[in-house]
């Protein structure tokens, strides 16, 4: 299984003096596979070590955090010798350790050659941390794109590289893409689908349930197990309603997130805060803050942490967490399940660097999506998951805003227009949108 990420790790290990690199993301979203198997692969020798799986291996950095200090200690503790200029070493779960996160500053400062590489699902949660001595990235469920990679369908591949725009490639395309709806961008979930593909449709989609089953399990267990000081039948609770405040609103655009009756006895936004900061930091929601009137750079500056719409980080977890069934995806084709398409372009873009992401309302109208490109544009995302293409909301945008560019998604072929203007895209080519028309 590929993971587009690996392109930046790989520049990372070109650099003549490089800080050591640290990867962000949700729990079970590939970021130990990603650094042994894919990156581990490109060297001689790699020594892992697993602070969650292998507590005592946090007596290597109890004394000295001189960088050959902690090495010598490593190897005693290990059995392993290590290069320091060849060699890859992986501190995965390092935030299981707070003095391993600490050593990171002196591995950055007094060893720039090593080649040392962290992960954790935590890492937000974190009490200190060594900021500007880190290059850090955030590894998120598959794209859609990483999703077809997995599916080995080179024709496919390609049609969805070149952006093709023909009635073949559309069917093929949308096909794959309420699969994706299914089984979202958890690895195991992807790989059990692809490997299982000789199997009956039913067998397939019970082992992926099965695996969406385990995952929500798990997050559960971690409110628990990492909350601290935040209620943790708090966070359980907001984690909850995400999914269903998201199904409330069918083919209408996703509405802002509603305090009141998540939690009994509280209803202000001041009262959940510390459960919306520990769901964020632990990458298990996405936020999208409305915006009002005429939108200008920085749109951070709209921003209202009270007034904020929330996604799910995986599509295929939502669909898991409401109940809806692969049968009832495939049936329905989604057409007026608008909420699920637009919490899919919420997790592309996302993947993109758009995080948070800004929407428009004004009286009756809403965009989905507005998204500022390198010029300080501010360019108008309509999302329309079905067939359905009327544009009110989008020609309400145009009249009192005049963008000098519109953007549709939509579950139709597209248009592709030349002029580049108003231009319209299926839904499965939202990376898109960012790369190619925003630009930043």
């Amino acid at each position: 299984m590929q993971r587009l990420l690996l392109e930046k790790l790989l520049i990372w290990k070109d650099k003549p003096v490089r800080k050591p690199l640290l990867i962000d993301g949700a729990r079970q979203t590939g970021k130990t596979y990603l650094l042994q198997s894919l990156l581990g692969d490109t060297f001689g020798h790699v020594l892992r070590i697993d602070f969650l799986e292998s507590p005592e291996m946090a007596d290597a950095f109890a004394g000295s955090l001189a960088p050959e200090d902690v090495l010598t200690n490593l190897e005693l503790l290990t059995g392993q010798v290590f290069n320091p200029e060849t060699d890859l070493l992986i501190l995965d779960e390092i935030g299981e350790c707070p003095r391993a996160v600490t050593a990171l500053k002196y591995f950055a400062e007094k060893a720039p050659q090593m080649y040392v590489v962290a992960s954790g699902s935590n890492i937000g949660l974190l009490n200190s941390f060594p900021v500007g001595k880190v290059e850090q990235h955030n590894l998120r469920p598959l794209t859609f794109r990483e999703f077809l990679i997995a599916s080995g369908e080179n024709a496919l591949i390609k049609a969805f590289e070149t952006q093709a725009n023909s009635a073949a490639a559309h069917a093929k395309l949308f096909e794959k893409l309420t699969d994706y709806y299914f089984t979202g961008g958890m690895p195991e979930a992807v790989q059990t689908w692809f490997d299982m593909a000789e199997h009956s449709i039913v067998e397939r989609v019970q082992a992926v349930s099965k695996i969406h089953s385990d995952l929500v399990s798990g997050y559960l267990r971690d409110f628990g197990k990492y909350s601290g000081k935040v209620d943790a039948a708090l966070i359980e609770a907001v984690f909850r309603n995400v999914p269903s405040q998201l199904s409330i609103v069918m083919d209408e655009s996703v509405k802002r997130f509603r305090f009141k009756g998540v939690h009994e006895r509280k209803s202000r936004y001041s009262e959940f805060e510390s459960a919306l900061t520990w769901l964020e930091k632990c990458r298990l929601i996405l936020k999208n803050y409305p915006v009002d009137g005429t939108p200008r750079c920085p749109l951070a500056a709209y921003q209202k942490d009270n007034q904020v719409k929330l996604f799910l980080f995986d599509v295929g977890l939502l669909n898991h967490m409401l109940g809806v069934s692969y049968k009832m995806i495939k049936q329905q084709g989604y057409e007026y399940k608008g909420f699920v398409a637009e919490n899919f372009v919420q997790q592309e873009f996302a993947a993109q660097g758009l995080d948070p992401t800004f929407s428009w309302s004004d009286a009756r109208a809403e965009i989905e999506f507005i998204v500022a490109d390198d010029e300080g544009n501010i360019v108008p995302v309509e999302v329309k998951s079905g067939k359905r293409t009327r544009a009110k909301s989008l020609q309400s945008y145009i009249t009192k805003c005049s963008p000098h560019k519109t953007i549709k998604l939509t579950g139709t072929q597209g248009s592709f227009p030349i002029e580049q203007t108003h231009i319209v895209l299926p839904l499965y080519y939202s990376e898109y949108v960012v790369s190619q028309h925003i630009k930043q």
